[in-house]
């Protein structure tokens, strides 16, 4: 029996691929992304000899990121709270990604591009959720750096500060469908801004930083799809969570939402998919019908106005955001004083290359530090007395 590594013919390798790219080009929708497109900075010998395509690989590497690990303790929406069955950002990225394949098959895009971007896309989230990054937006605007926005952060992580400072050398259209997310934004139809290079990408990137509400809109139907399912994906899953903690009660949900979507994850999450393979179906665009549409957007304030601002989520607030800042001013003073202990030396600084240190300010260095925490990781930078206790329910 033949082993994997006696096949050292790269021409069965380039075979292999050309199979795979023909095939792509027979199932394929003519609205889908074909590997063949793909656009990467930098060539590499790897990717042009070996037999994977480039949004397979693209994925691979976004698994294999330090950050990607992270997801494993990083808030979705409720911090503070030991129940094990609460939505943590790992299990949310892999519910975008299958939502949005399952969408993507029935549309004949490709599913390894939305599987890249899916488990990309939240990536650059801070440790607790979105209070952890509108507290450390506030820090970095105070020090001159812009917004921090986690969809940009995302990019930031991939790009500048995996791999020593290297990055993963990632296709322009994942990190496109990464930067262009945005699943908080409602939309009834998405279509692709199709054409867009590097430049763009970079463009994009200091416009959102200066113009946090900037609607970004991704480069292909893939990465629409993303966009949609990351919605799809947190809006019935959240009500879920909710009611389990007791925030509120199934009957509270809207008649207007249940007798459109239904009052269960699962019935969300099925009529929403069905609608937009329905009503996206060979179209150069992806949407929801205008009835679905007018519920998910009820459905987003309901959620907003009962779970997100409820007291509940909130009562530990003060004392995080106190503590964001005071994480700030600390690894500023350090970095100031070059103080080689501590550990944004140790942990962080002391395995990235010169070119990280040399192209980022301390504030941008701070910024990525703490971003890249995980919510136990930043409480054990305190005192045991300094940290707040979690509820159990």
């Amino acid at each position: 029996m033949a082993k994997y590594d006696d096949i050292t013919d790269l021409s069965v390798f380039k075979l292999i691929r050309s199979e795979l790219d023909r095939q792509e080009k027979e199932t394929l929708s003519e609205n889908a992304t074909p590997n063949v497109s793909a656009i990467r900075r930098q060539s590499e010998e790897i990717l042009t000899s070996g037999y994977r395509q480039a949004f397979s690989i693209d994925t691979d590497r976004i698994m294999h990121s330090r950050a990607y690990a992270r997801y494993i303790d990083k808030t979705q929406v409720f911090y503070l709270i030991q129940n094990d069955h609460i939505t943590h950002r790992v299990l949310h990225v892999q519910l975008v990604s299958k939502i949005a394949r399952t969408i993507g098959r029935f549309l004949g895009l490709n599913q390894d591009l939305i599987e890249a971007v899916a488990l990309g896309h939240d990536i650059g989230h801070t440790p607790f959720g979105h209070d952890g990054e509108r507290f450390l937006s506030a820090l970095c605007q105070k020090h001159g750096i812009g917004a921090f926005l986690h969809n940009v952060q995302s990019i930031q992580f991939l790009d500048h500060v995996e791999r020593q400072g290297r990055g993963w050398n990632l296709c322009l259209q994942t990190l496109d469908g990464i930067l262009s997310h945005d699943g908080e934004i409602h939309d009834q139809t998405l279509k692709p801004a199709t054409d867009k290079r590097f430049g763009d990408l970079t463009r994009e990137i200091h416009e959102k930083k200066v113009t946090p509400s900037l609607n970004l809109v991704p480069m292909t139907l893939e990465g629409c799809v993303v966009r949609m399912s990351d919605t799809i994906s947190y809006i019935g899953r959240d009500l879920e969570d909710a009611i389990r903690l007791g925030v509120l009660d199934r009957t509270e949900i809207p008649v207007e939402v249940t007798d459109v979507l239904g009052n269960t994850n699962g019935t969300i999450v099925y009529n929403l998919v069905t609608d937009v393979i329905v009503n996206s179906y060979r179209k150069d665009h992806v949407a929801f019908s205008p009835e679905v549409s007018t519920a998910v957007k009820k459905l987003k304030q309901f959620n907003l106005d009962r779970i997100y601002m409820n007291p509940f989520i909130k009562k530990h607030t003060n004392i995080i955001e106190e503590l964001f800042r005071d994480l700030f001013h600390k690894y500023m003073s350090d970095l100031e004083h070059q103080k080689q202990e501590s550990v944004i030396f140790r942990n962080f600084l002391a395995n990235k290359s010169e070119g990280y240190r040399q192209r980022h300010s301390s504030a941008e260095i701070v910024r990525d530090f703490i971003a890249g925490m995980t919510d136990q990781y930043f409480l054990h930078q305190f005192p045991e007395d300094q940290r707040p206790l979690p509820t159990m329910r």
